[in-house]
């Protein structure tokens, strides 16, 4: 959690200094920069999401990790020096590369080390640490920014990331988990394969509408919160303060969302939080302008735009088949990162043409389409078992091997299979199916749902 709170941070902060950005004549920098600014770091999110895990496969999870917190704290650096619109472009672009590479492996490192029935907590642990770097930027940013201006607070995210950086290097990342085993059974054009055919690539389709749809409400208000209450009438310190609320609120709701979703599941509890960003939105155009109200549709939006983005990524995660997990937890992250550009861009041309009500217009739209979209994922969800995706290894069976489709990885160890236990239930996303009223109890098959621990089965064919 520690390195997405760092990552958050280096996220975030840009959106507590554009008031200042805007007033720095040395940059010169105009509302419709400022939003490109601010989503170019999210191209380089997309592309760091995307390379990492192939990248991981060949040389290992800690050097992907340990490199891109490098380059995001290198980032911060050069944003903190710029002189002009365009090093802040190209800074922000390498923060974003960094940030993506980190993220992706972080919860993928993460998600492989939980048990099933901790999935949505494990994800949630390691996914808050975006907003809470976020409440960090924002306090700090009260005393800072009138005091010091806005380049220390890059210095203070580069630093973060430097203590950050030698903390990863002398920790041990584990290497040979069931998850890890059973994604190295599979080629990357195998996994490529179960993503993006047949049911994987309606599933993939449907969560990047989710993804996109949900981060570009998302990281819009994060980057044009501010400026937005400013423009109904709070000063900089009053806009601060809801920015600490955004951001607060998305901690709070997290655990309370991951909670719930252990017990009822990630897909279901994926509408309610999406359902909070649009009731947030609607509440803050159409209700009288209050403190009150404000602070009560602000934390609506808080605890539903960054709580979706979770439960999508967990849900994502116990659809597909335990081997290609990175890979697709890799999409759902680059999607995300797609969305995470577009909000700023399109905060930026709103609040150009039609200030504060256009900004928050564009994103109710948003969170429009992502309540119809995980409307649609858990309606997946429901619908295709692990059975139902492409499993390119389906010959282990007429070699005699264990084969569950995407579930287990057999390996061959003294006379005894070592036989990974199945890590989700399988038609179901953070919720057993026999719970549920369909599936089979645990007790129906070789493999165990109780724990995502190896377990040792004879071979039957050893003399």
């Amino acid at each position: 959690m520690v390195i997405t709170v760092i990552e958050g941070y280096n996220l975030i902060v840009y959106g507590t200094v554009v008031p200042l950005l805007l007033k720095d004549a040395s940059l010169g920098v105009a509302d419709r920069e400022t939003g490109l600014i601010g989503g170019l770091v999210y191209i380089g999110a997309i592309l760091g999401s995307v390379i990492a895990p192939v990248v991981a496969e060949r040389a290992g999870r800690k050097p992907v990790l340990i490199s891109a917190i490098g380059l995001f704290g290198l980032g911060a650096v050069a944003t903190g020096v710029s002189v002009g619109a365009e090093m802040l472009l190209v800074a922000r672009f390498v923060t974003g590369f960094g940030v993506g590479g980190a993220l992706t492996t972080a919860m993928t490192v993460a998600r492989n080390s939980a048990a099933a029935r901790r999935a949505s907590l494990v994800v949630t642990i390691t996914m808050v640490g975006i907003p809470l770097g976020g409440v960090v930027a924002s306090l700090l940013a009260i005393p800072i920014l009138p005091a010091f201006g806005w380049r220390p607070m890059f210095f203070i995210g580069a630093g973060a990331a430097l203590a950050v950086l030698v903390a990863v290097a002398i920790m041990e990342i584990p290497v040979n988990t069931p998850q890890e085993v059973a994604g190295r059974g599979w080629t990357v054009r195998q996994k490529l394969s179960a993503l993006f055919r047949g049911p994987g690539a309606i599933v993939a389709v449907i969560v990047a509408v989710c993804a996109i749809a949900n981060m570009v409400a998302w990281t819009g208000l994060n980057v044009w919160a501010a400026q937005s209450m400013i423009d109904l009438g709070y000063s900089l310190r009053g806009a601060l303060l809801f920015t600490f609320t955004l951001a607060g609120a998305a901690v709070v709701g997290s655990f309370g969302s991951a909670w719930a979703a252990d017990r009822h599941g990630s897909a279901l509890l994926s509408v309610f939080t999406s359902a909070c960003t649009l009731l947030g939105l609607a509440g803050i155009l159409l209700l009288p302008t209050s403190v009150l109200t404000t602070i009560l549709c602000i934390a609506l939006m808080g605890i539903g735009g960054h709580s979706t983005m979770n439960l999508v990524h967990t849900t994502t995660a116990d659809l597909y088949p335990l081997p290609v997990r990175a890979t697709a937890l890799g999409w759902s992250n680059g999607t995300s990162f797609i969305g995470a550009f577009l909000g700023p861009t399109l905060g930026g041309k709103a609040i150009t043409v039609g200030g504060a009500h256009g900004v928050f217009v564009t994103f109710l739209l948003a969170a429009a389409v992502c309540l119809t979209a995980v409307l649609l994922l858990f309606l997946a969800d429901r619908a295709f078992p692990h059975e139902a995706f492409r499993n390119p290894v389906g010959d282990h069976a007429r070699r005699g091997e264990l084969s569950v489709p995407g579930e287990s990885t057999a390996v061959r160890d003294a006379g005894h299979r070592v036989a990974v236990v199945a890590d989700r239930p399988t038609g179901a996303s953070g919720s057993p199916p026999w719970r549920r009223g369909r599936g089979v109890p645990p007790h129906r098959g070789l493999i165990s749902w109780r724990s995502t621990a190896a377990t040792r089965v004879p071979d039957r064919r050893a003399g």
